[in-house]
């Protein structure tokens, strides 16, 4: 945890329950500071990623490609996947289980086997793929089993979501990078995209839309 690059307090900001209208929340008040200081992208950004649906299929906009990846909360993840240049969309959602057309409340139940993602649209001219593992890799410990803070549960695995065989390499080409720069091991998993189930409007853009950061993830400089 010494390599991150965040404050330990925001860690105690990650938790979210459900509101009595099914919507998640973060277990900390935001405060008119937090609104100042909290990043927004420098570029308006897209927010359809391989035109993303309930399942649909997926297909990049000519010349871009599409990446997918589970580090947890998927509101910071989102976050800093949206300050990256080359990224032109992302959206939050369900992937990797066995349940169709889940609910935020199916998957924080366990049983759907699906974990909270990330869908990115990139422009590879811009931004490499392995660059962005690079990045993913940076920003959450891929060394905690179903686990990233305080949150606990199979949906905050770590996990890539590849969209070829190209992706399967690059990715584990990275996973072994980052294991041989840690003593733990490394327990992110490698695995095809299945059916991604885009999560509900109010999980979209989150951090942008509350002006919070409200997951242990951050950008280093120069990126």
């Amino acid at each position: 945890m010494s390599r991150f690059l965040f404050p330990i307090f925001v860690l105690l900001a990650a938790c979210r329950t459900v509101g009595a209208g099914g919507e998640a929340k973060p277990d900390h008040a935001s405060t008119a500071s937090d609104k100042a200081t909290a990043a927004a992208p420098k570029v308006k950004l897209g927010t359809d990623p391989g035109g993303a649906g309930k399942g649909t299929p997926l297909v990049a906009r000519p010349g871009n490609e599409l990446g997918a990846f589970a580090g947890g909360c998927f509101w910071g993840t989102e976050d800093l996947f949206r300050q990256v240049p080359g990224v032109v969309a992302t959206a939050v959602g369900y992937t990797g289980g066995k349940t169709t057309d889940p609910t935020y409340t199916d998957v924080c139940t366990h049983t759907t086997g699906h974990a909270e993602a990330v869908l990115v649209e990139f422009d590879p001219k811009k931004v490499t793929y392995d660059a962005l593992l690079g990045i993913f890799f940076k920003h959450h410990d891929p060394t905690t089993m179903n686990r990233q803070g305080p949150d606990v549960g199979d949906q905050y695995r770590s996990e890539v979501f590849t969209f070829s065989d190209d992706q399967a390499k690059v990715a584990r080409t990275a996973l072994a990078r980052e294991q041989a720069q840690r003593t733990k091991p490394v327990v992110t998993r490698v695995s095809p995209i299945r059916a991604f189930y885009k999560a509900e409007e109010y999980h979209q853009q989150y951090d942008e839309k509350s002006g919070t950061h409200s997951c242990p993830i951050g950008l280093p400089s120069g990126t």
